[in-house]
């Protein structure tokens, strides 16, 4: 009889809650539904029941006030989170309807009837509240209850479908490890389809919505990517319907993020060997165990699975253990079947656009994999094939890209793009500094063929630059560096051809090189590729010189970037072991008439300034000690290093721009030197001293060292102190010259100024004796007797200036002018 009562009262409970449970009542429902719960353990009965209650807890809450939302926000989320605990109850209906209420908080309608008085909570608040308690993670540690029960489990992968559509709810389940659990379903039964799509569905959500290392992380065990292996390998055989090619792609992505993991197995669970046939079967044509009774169709699914793998393998290589699975299958052989000129307007029966995506596509992941596999590379000719391919490209007959792909991009309407790709490939394996590689290279006539490449990028550019053709030009030069660098005779076929190609690179607008597209790189490209092609060898260097090289590189340097000082002062020093080049740096001006020499010792104080090494106002050397030491040298603690460490003072000398300064002034002289201020005579004493200077600070370190560990012998501390003592006598030498320099300048320009007085004080002079004759001459002619007086006084002074010894029978001149009626 209680039971009955129980029963009936929970029928009033339901039927009086069927439009909805307010707020206030929630707790005490969610208290009734363990009541019932356990009543139910007890009494079959019960179950009824707990099931129409738990539909009410798919129905939307009634609330009076909107603050109720917010002031019931704990007693609903415990509520809710109640529900995940009820799923562990052992009974199918209930974990059945259990889900289906969760999937019902994602139903928008609102109930045909609300109680009075009462609105509806607002869409999101189930949703929400679920969030807070941790509803999604209770159902993950669910599945591990209906392990073998198949319908209960779909019905909670579709509530964990619902769920996984909040990254919060995302965040749970990856803490709960649903990643790994939901992958080991992927290979279950399930003769619907539906345990691979729904587990596929929510492991997309989860990668995409969460922090994707972790969800990766958790595909990444052996056991994880067997059974991605085995769900992906029974779509591929057996899928007929477009639904299961899509999934089959699917878990491919999914694969190819488990291959981004470096730790993960894919190797070793054999995947990886899969795939990579799969990638390459169609171009090899060899049979294969793995790929028996596979073939591959032409559907877009098919296109987007190629493409797929061809990604897979390009990923794989970046595992240098996966080298002996692409020699086995054949890899190389297999990509180098694009690297042909494309004809056909369509391949097989992909279209144009198709092929032209793979052929682009299996050209770049060609560039990673053959670094891999120089041998196999060489073997199957593929400098040939490349070098054949990129003179197509430059080629005049008809072609037009499509450039609808990501690789494409550029591509339209030419051969740019193929160019790109084709270009890339080279450059990665001559970036291996392999001798037979570059030697194959060079005896089929690339040094040429990388030279008119350049020539069609430079005439495309001019129409319109992109950064395409950027990059194209820099990896032909890069190339080109690599080729002829520490071959004379390379340099020689380089040279004046290639010269004239380099010219223009260096009269780049400066501004272009901050513009973000490539410039900056390219312009490096060339600058390096001028060290390794046309140094050394003097034919070279003559034309270079010829063509006025030595100028541009000084004019570059005047910019004073600090990125770009080092690289040319390299330049410069190993360009002035050719003669002709320091007499080009001797006449060189900049502007302002600026010299060479001051360019230099300019950049030289400039450096100095950047390091924080020690000066006064004058420039004239502070530490006597340590002359040259930066900032960071003085902050650094003695340190005793192995003899096959270098130390900060020799550190320094392949890091600072002073010692190729030094090198330069080696080559031009420190004497005679024209454009120099006193200013710059001071840092010129200090540039001369440079060796010596350095000299003494790694000696420096050598005693500092010493003495951190152990006391020195006496004979070997007089000879350290006597180093140490000669060392700062050089640098108190320098001083001396220092203030000799600014002493002969300050006598020097007091002369200058005592001079410039004399000058001013007999202009003066001069000017007053100008002004007195003219007031003379004013008087004479205003007054009568002054005028008589003068003509006295120069009658007296005509016969004063007579000799006084008479000429015999000479003429006699008279000193009157007749008719004159002028004052003079």
């Amino acid at each position: 009889d209680l039971e009955k009562e129980l029963l009936k009262t929970l029928k009033k409970v339901v039927k009086h809650f069927e439009n909805g449970i307010p707020l206030k009542n929630v707790a005490q429902i969610s208290k009734i539904l363990y009541l019932c719960t356990e009543k139910m353990n007890e009494q079959e009965a019960f179950t009824e029941p707990l099931c129409e209650l738990i539909k009410l807890f798919g129905l939307p809450f009634q609330k009076k006030k909107s603050s109720d939302e917010i002031n019931y926000s704990v007693e609903v989320s415990q509520s809710i989170a109640h529900l995940g605990y009820l799923i562990r109850v052992p009974s199918s209906r209930i974990k059945i309807q259990i889900c289906k209420c969760i999937v019902s908080f994602y139903n928008t309608e609102l109930p045909g009837k609300l109680l009075p008085g009462y609105q509806p909570t607002s869409a999101s608040y189930k949703i929400q509240m679920a969030e807070i308690g941790g509803l999604a993670e209770s159902l993950v540690l669910s599945l591990a209850l209906v392990e073998n029960q198949l319908t209960e489990k779909l019905w909670i992968l579709k509530a964990l479908q619902h769920l996984s559509t909040s990254e919060n709810n995302c965040r749970q389940m990856v803490a709960a490890q649903a990643a790994s659990t939901l992958c080991l379903y992927l290979n279950g039964a399930d003769p619907s389809g539906q345990l691979v799509f729904r587990s596929s569905d929510i492991l997309w959500k989860l990668l995409e919505s969460t922090s994707k290392d972790d969800a990766v992380n958790q595909l990444s065990s052996l056991e994880c990517l067997h059974a991605l292996k085995e769900g992906f390998v029974d779509l591929l055989m057996h899928g007929f319907r477009h639904c299961d090619y899509q999934l089959r792609n699917d878990l491919l992505v999914i694969a190819t993020l488990v291959a981004e993991n470096p730790t993960a197995p894919i190797i070793e669970s054999g995947f990886a060997e899969l795939l990579i046939v799969l990638g390459t079967f169609t171009e090899v044509k060899l049979p294969n165990p793995l790929v028996k009774g596979f073939k591959l169709g032409y559907s877009y699914e098919d296109f987007e699975m190629k493409k797929l793998l061809f990604n897979v393998i390009g990923i794989l290589s970046r595992d240098p253990s996966s080298a002996k699975l692409f020699s086995e299958n054949h890899v190389i052989p297999a990509l180098l079947s694009y690297v042909k000129p494309n004809q056909k307007p369509g391949f097989r029966d992909w279209s144009a656009a198709q092929y032209e995506e793979l052929q682009l596509h299996a050209i770049s992941v060609l560039a990673s994999v053959a670094v891999l596999l120089v041998d196999k590379y060489l073997s199957c000719q593929a400098n040939t094939l490349l070098l054949v391919f990129l003179e197509w490209c430059i080629g005049q007959d008809p072609f037009f890209g499509q450039g609808n792909s990501f690789h494409g991009t550029g591509g339209r309407g030419n051969k740019i793009a193929q160019m790109r790709y084709g270009l890339r490939v080279l450059r990665f394996v001559v970036s291996l500094y392999d001798e037979a590689v570059t030697s194959n290279l060079c005896d089929q006539g690339a040094i040429s063929q990388l030279l008119d490449i350049l020539k069609y990028a430079a005439n495309k550019s001019k129409e319109r630059e992109t950064t395409i053709l950027l990059e194209i030009q820099a990896d032909a030069l890069f190339i080109l560096s690599v080729l002829c660098e520490n071959d004379v005779h390379r340099k020689e076929l380089f040279s004046c051809e290639g010269i004239a190609i380099l010219l223009p690179f260096l009269k780049m607008d400066p501004k272009k090189l901050y513009s973000g597209l490539g410039h900056n790189c390219l312009f490096f490209s060339a600058l390096d590729c001028l060290w390794s092609c046309v140094i050394g060898c003097y034919i070279a260097e003559d034309y270079l010189i010829e063509k006025q090289g030595i100028f541009l590189l000084l004019d570059l340097l005047a910019l004073k970037e600090k990125n770009l000082c080092n690289i040319i002062l390299g330049i410069l020093v190993e360009l002035c072991d050719n003669p002709k080049a320091t007499l080009h740096m001797s006449i060189w001006r900049g502007k302002r008439d600026q010299t060479a020499a001051n360019l230099l010792i300019q950049l030289w104080r400039q450096e100095e300034s950047d390091l924080g090494v020690k000066r006064d106002q004058y420039g004239i050397i502070v530490d006597m000690k340590r002359p040259l030491a930066t900032s960071f040298q003085k902050q650094q603690k003695v340190l005793p290093l192995p003899a096959s460490c270098p130390s900060f003072a020799i550190m320094e000398i392949s890091e600072s721009i002073r010692a190729k300064i030094y090198s330069l002034f080696c080559k031009l002289g420190f004497e005679n030197l024209p454009g120099l201020s006193p200013k710059d005579s001071v840092t010129l004493a200090i540039i001369q001293r440079y060796i010596d200077f350095k000299v003494g600070e790694v000696w420096s370190e050598i005693s500092a060292e010493i003495k951190e560990e152990f006391r020195p012998v006496t004979s070997d501390e007089r000879i350290l102190k006597a180093i140490a003592k000669v060392s700062e006598d050089t640098g108190i030498t320098v001083v001396g010259l220092q203030t000799d320099v600014l002493e002969n300048q300050y006598q020097q320009k007091m002369q200058e100024e005592d001079k410039t007085y004399k000058e001013i004080q007999a202009t003066r002079t001069q000017r007053e004796l100008i002004n007195k004759s003219w007031e003379d001459f004013l008087t004479r002619t205003s007054n009568y007797e002054a005028l008589k007086k003068a003509k006295r006084l120069q009658e007296i002074a005509i016969e004063a200036s007579r000799s006084k010894a008479k000429v015999q029978n000479g003429p006699v001149h008279s000193t009157d002018i007749k008719k004159l009626h002028t004052t003079v």
